[in-house]
């Protein structure tokens, strides 16, 4: 059996013996938008919780939207241009409309990497874009704190703008249960300080800090605590089928716009399984989010709730551009000195996160479940000695081996990686 995986731009295919009998977990069927960008339109004209976005343009001087980084497909394309005219048209001048690329601690999108997340040469061209930059504590305006401590201060050119604005992809989230909406602004545009406090293990610990758990999460709850502080934003999400086309988009005020939308893409995400998998072969969803080694981890957690304990997950990602940021290779080196239990009471003893050491906290998750293998052609031999987990060569042979180690042929394989979840049903298990 052939099974196409995301790995990279292009894929790569794995060719199964005929004996191994494999369960393919994939989306539940989305319908593509036969016109999106006229649903987009539609959008804007027909919100939920809040006027159409042609009234609240009218009479407001400047405006800010919020796009994903290069780590997000968002098809902003199709997103920016008609939100552009919606606001020139309703009075706000291209000059006073501010795209801001919500970083969060991510490194900047400049050049071509920037066109192409934008998306549309018209808006690339006419429109100011610039990028977030978390570590510098001057561009912060500071809103107080939250009712648990944690220090707000968010980019000063979204909470001065007269229109702030939210763009993004609404999808499965191993820490805040689903993406997009309020996660856009906080960690995406917000200081170092808030988001390093609310990375901690005290909140990243927690058993709702999980994918696709949004009520009782206190990652989301700190974020939409956040929100609120800040005051009036909008947004307007997508979410994308398994050929990335655009198969729902709605806009309206950010939190009751954002649940909508979760509701919708819960559907298709989350696919329920009988039994749960000794061996699961899954990725990190290919191009753009398989650029690092750091972004993969999300692709080992999506699969452990239908991994049998002590089991292997095989995963294919092709980190073009290595293991990730040097705050993350230091947080992996301590990892593989001081091993998972040493590293996790560090962790546990810190009022604030260290900056990207809780991909690694991620991985340990992942750690004290199974075994985890990794393919990949990215990551130079250097890379290969902090990652914590077992280089492989073969996919292929991966799988040969492991269901002859735990004696089931039966593999599991998530060729979308962590975009779909599956999850074992409770009730048939």
């Amino acid at each position: 059996m052939k099974v196409d995986l995301l790995y990279g731009r292009n894929g790569i295919t794995v060719n199964l013996a005929d004996n191994i009998p494999v369960t393919l977990v994939r989306k539940n069927p989305m319908t593509p938008l036969s016109h999106p960008l006229q649903a987009v339109k539609k959008a804007l004209e027909e919100p939920t919780g809040c006027p159409p976005l042609a009234d609240m343009a009218r009479g407001k001087k400047n405006a800010c939207i919020l796009i994903c980084d290069i780590t997000r497909p968002v098809p902003n394309g199709t997103l920016l241009p008609p939100l552009i005219e919606t606001l020139t048209t309703a009075g706000i001048s291209k000059e006073d409309i501010l795209i801001l690329v919500a970083t969060g601690l991510h490194r900047p999108n400049e050049g071509e990497e920037l066109r192409e997340i934008i998306g549309s040469d018209e808006v690339f061209n006419t429109v100011r874009i610039e990028n977030h930059f978390a570590r510098d504590r001057d561009v912060h305006t500071e809103l107080g704190k939250t009712s648990s401590g944690i220090p707000i201060m968010i980019d000063r050119r979204f909470i001065d703008a007269d229109l702030k604005i939210v763009t993004g992809l609404v999808e499965p989230h191993f820490m805040a249960g689903y993406s997009g909406g309020r996660k856009v602004v906080a960690p995406g545009v917000a200081y170092q300080d808030t988001i390093l406090n609310f990375h901690t293990a005290r909140i990243l610990e927690h058993c709702n800090s999980a994918n696709c758990v949004i009520e009782g999460n206190p990652l989301h709850n700190e974020q939409m605590e956040i929100i609120r502080i800040i005051g009036e934003v909008v947004s307007l999400n997508v979410a994308l089928d398994e050929e990335r086309r655009i198969g729902f988009v709605n806009f309206g005020e950010i939190e009751t716009s954002h649940l909508q939308a979760v509701e919708f893409v819960r559907k298709h995400v989350e696919v329920t399984l009988p039994r749960r998998f000794k061996t699961v072969v899954t990725t990190s969803a290919g191009y753009p989010l398989d650029k690092t080694y750091y972004q993969t981890i999300k692709g080992m957690v999506g699969v452990l709730d239908i991994l049998e304990p002590g089991g292997t997950i095989i995963i294919a990602s092709e980190c073009s551009e290595g293991m990730g940021s040097r705050e993350f290779v230091a947080a992996q080196q301590l990892l593989c000195k001081v091993g998972l239990d040493q590293f996790m009471s560090i962790l546990e003893g810190r009022n604030k996160a260290c900056i990207d050491e809780w991909q690694s906290e991620m991985l340990v998750k992942a750690l004290r479940v199974g075994n985890i293998q990794l393919y990949t052609t990215g990551l130079r031999q250097e890379d290969l000695n902090n990652i914590y987990v077992e280089p492989i060569l073969s996919i292929e042979e991966a799988i040969k081996a492991s269901v002859e180690i735990h004696g089931d042929r039966e593999v599991a394989v998530v060729p979308e990686g962590p975009y779909v979840i599956p999850l074992l049903d409770q009730v048939r298990s």
